[in-house]
């Protein structure tokens, strides 16, 4: 045991912080300092000489410091009077150049015993003034208003990693806030990355004075790869007002230091406009806010003197006459969706008044500094400011009602969570719904929807959009199925479907019970079950309408089909399983979403069901090049399904990104299908001008042959189907393809040939 504890002490510095939440981890840290010892001092950001100056001269020109009126002599500066705290120390020298600059009243905190340790052992006889303690940072139980300066030298950035989000940051800058002497400073020094620039700009928003500074680099440096170094500094002023941001950033700091900078300035660039659209319910002539104005909108900021302050956005709906004037809603948008094309865009606030039937609304923008409060915190923050905003009509008989968008789940836990650069934060969480949240109406479970657990696939880039939601089943009954599934396929090879004769049971437990992996032995993905509405709709249209998939079921040949973007896998499993003669390819950009659908949805690869890392855009591209320059027609494509993500949801696009609307990519996609091919779209937008200009592009490159359905429970979706052909299907046509498939389905005992005879019959011509 005592060899294998110093082979640990030994470990290489790059073991100890793989990961962000490594940075968390104190025993980490500990470890890292005694590999280093206090003899190697290390500083994460810039050194001394490129902050003195700067440093020393906020340090100096706090206002106890100077003279209490002009007719006053300048009293000489002493800076051994100030009282500072250095949070997240280590093993930095910057506390001991500031004590040989002359302040002495240094409070050191870390909590890593050992750093605090070794450095009060270094520095007792030299600086005998300076303390030392052992500290959680986003506690520091000192007394309000003790410090006359905090000075964070990359503590901030350790706190933000992005599998906590923004609570510990939260946290710390709550106790900072509250530490920190009235007109004192607090100075954050950072790289400004994740999610820092956002919460800083937001928590120090109201009553606070802020500059921005880019800190030079010395090509001497002993460390070489250090990024640009913010140091924002924020004076404490108590007042109500929303100050313009104060920046003295180098330019040439911002734009040659790569993604970065760029980010940082950016997210400045953002908070600046924020703040000169705001107004305070003091800067309003409210009188004028009590008519109704169709169309208005006013950006607004709520809150008295703290500790919170909210974000609003005042909307009256463009006709009035088609609301209730009596009713004000007050409609409370999560962090993660304020940027939704509904609340970052006029035409997306006019159409969401329109949903709330209601004359006027108010629509609160959660950020940063106010994502933790629970609703019934908002209401008690907001209502008596919300009374002011009332139309003059009401009255006295006005109704505020309080309303937020987050879905009713009775249980939930996080099983995994990575972050790469191409997607983003990926989050796969097990899930029970109350009531009927979270299921097709027509579903026959056979049992009640509060017991039953479904594992979900979500990208943090679309603000809490599921991408896919799969049922989790008993493993034994789900084996069962598919051996079943895989003797009826070898002895019927030439039928479209595979019937299985056995109900699945379904798992009822609760999220997490499990190890949280997929293939643990108590629940397992159920691939014979799509939760999802549109993936049924999906499968209606291949069997309804593509002719290459009818015809394979007398002849046995391969249908060629291409679906470009993975999620968790569950569309092309259920078609592997129940379509036996596609031959499928997956197109999926990023080798990490590949990964967490094998390991957490059991996603598996055979001799027809293949997956391709590259990009689908790219992947179309030369699909209809190669088909240009004659090479055989066997490579063409029989269904090409489109099922991937918007990244950019204030654009008015959750699926599909812009790119794969644009008629180029449309041509390419018609010109890669064989004669007979069928193109399908997954749309979805909330935008009616966005939709319409999807469809007339759509129109331009297939002609009439398109078809569409629409969920009826959400206007903003569409399934879209296109036959290269351009061989119009009227509905006539369709009724008749109906009748066929659903005789043809009779055969199948099982319940999703319900859900797809269902879709089918809502199929129309898109005219």
């Amino acid at each position: 045991m005592g060899r294998k504890k110093k082979q640990q002490q030994k470990l290489p510095e790059k073991d100890l912080f793989r990961t962000f939440a490594d940075l968390k981890n104190k025993t980490n840290w500990d470890q890292f300092f005694k590999i280093r010892c206090t003899a190697d001092y290390f500083e994460w950001y810039a050194d001394w000489p490129q902050l003195q100056s700067l440093l020393t001269y906020h340090l100096s020109s706090l206002p106890v410091l100077l003279p209490e009126s002009s007719v006053d002599a300048p009293s000489s500066v002493q800076p051994a009077d100030l009282n500072i705290l250095v949070p997240g120390c280590g093993n930095s020298k910057l506390s001991e150049h500031l004590y040989d600059a002359g302040f002495k009243q240094i409070t050191n905190v870390d909590f890593s015993k050992v750093v605090i340790t070794e450095m009060s052992r270094r520095n007792t006889a030299e600086r005998p003034e300076m303390k030392w303690q052992v500290m959680d940072i986003t506690v520091m139980p000192f007394g309000d208003r003790t410090f006359d300066a905090i000075i964070d030298k990359g503590g901030l950035d350790a706190l933000m990693v992005p599998e906590f989000g923004c609570t510990p940051g939260n946290q710390y800058i709550s106790k900072v806030k509250r530490i920190l002497i009235d007109r004192r400073k607090y100075i954050c020094l950072t790289l400004g990355e994740s999610h820092v620039p956002d919460l800083l700009f937001s928590m120090f928003r109201f009553g606070w004075k802020m500059s921005l500074y880019t800190i030079s680099k010395e090509p001497s440096s002993e460390n070489r790869n250090l990024r640009t170094t913010f140091m924002v500094i924020v004076e404490k002023d108590n007042g109500v007002s929303v100050p313009m941001i104060s920046s003295f950033m180098d330019k040439y700091s911002v734009e040659s230091h790569g993604t970065q900078a760029h980010g940082f300035y950016k997210a400045f660039q953002r908070e600046q406009k924020f703040r000169s659209e705001l107004y305070t319910l003091k800067d309003l002539n409210l009188g004028n806010l009590k008519d109704f104005e169709p169309g208005r909108t006013v950006k607004l900021i709520l809150g008295d003197k703290g500790p919170r302050f909210y974000k609003g956005i005042l909307v009256d709906a463009e006709e009035q006459s088609a609301t209730i004037p009596q009713q004000f809603p007050v409609f409370v948008v999560s962090s993660t969706r304020v940027d939704d094309w509904f609340f970052s865009s006029e035409e997306g606030l006019m159409r969401f008044a329109a949903y709330l039937k209601a004359a006027r609304s108010l629509i609160i923008l959660l950020d940063s500094s106010n994502f933790y409060a629970s609703m019934e915190l908002i209401e008690m923050d907001l209502t008596h400011l919300v009374r002011q905003l009332v139309l003059g009509c009401c009255g006295y008989e006005f109704q505020i009602t309080f309303m937020t968008a987050n879905e009713v789940l009775k249980d939930q836990v996080i099983v995994h969570q990575v972050t790469n650069c191409l997607t983003g934060t990926i989050v796969v969480d097990e899930v029970v719904y109350l009531k009927d949240q979270g299921r097709n109406d027509d579903d026959d479970l056979n049992c009640k929807i509060e017991d039953v657990v479904f594992r979900r696939l979500t990208f943090e880039r679309t603000h809490g959009v599921v991408q896919s939601k799969a049922l989790l089943s008993s493993e034994a009954e789900e084996n069962k199925v598919q051996s079943e599934a895989l003797l009826s396929s070898e002895v019927e090879e030439k039928k479209v479907l595979t019937p299985s004769k056995t109900k699945k049971k379904v798992q009822k437990r609760k999220p997490g019970s499990s190890s949280g992996r997929a293939s643990s032995d108590e629940g397992k993905v159920d691939h014979n079950y799509l939760a999802h509405t549109y993936h049924n709709i999906i499968i209606s249209g291949l069997m309804l309408i593509s002719p290459r998939l009818k015809g394979s079921s007398s002849t046995g040949a391969m249908v060629e089909t291409v679906v470009i973007g993975l999620g968790a896998g569950l569309l092309p499993m259920f078609m592997k399983n129940w379509l036996p003669t596609l031959n499928i390819e997956v197109v999926e950009v990023d080798p990490v979403v590949l990964d967490v659908a094998k390991k957490y949805f059991g996603f598996t690869e055979d001799g027809r069901l293949r997956v391709r890392i590259t990009d689908g855009l790219q992947f179309v591209r030369e699909k209809a090049d190669s088909e240009a320059e004659g090479v055989s027609s066997c490579s063409k494509l029989d269904i090409l399904i489109v099922d991937v993500d918007s990244p950019e949801l204030s654009s008015g696009f959750t699926c599909p990104s812009a790119d794969f609307v644009e008629e180029s990519f449309l041509q390419n996609a018609k010109n890669s299908l064989s004669e007979e091919g069928l193109f399908v779209i997954n749309v979805v937008s909330d935008s009616p001008t966005v939709k319409v200009a999807i469809h007339s592009s759509l129109k331009k490159v297939f002609g009439k042959s398109l078809l569409f359905l629409q969920l009826l429970e959400d206007d903003s979706h569409e399934v879209i189907f296109a036959l290269k052909n351009e061989s119009p299907m009227t509905e006539h046509d369709i009724s008749t393809a109906c009748d066929n498939l659903e005789k043809s389905l009779e055969v199948v005992n099982h319940k999703w040939t319900q859900r797809v005879v269902k879709a089918s019959k809502l199929i129309r011509p898109l005219r």
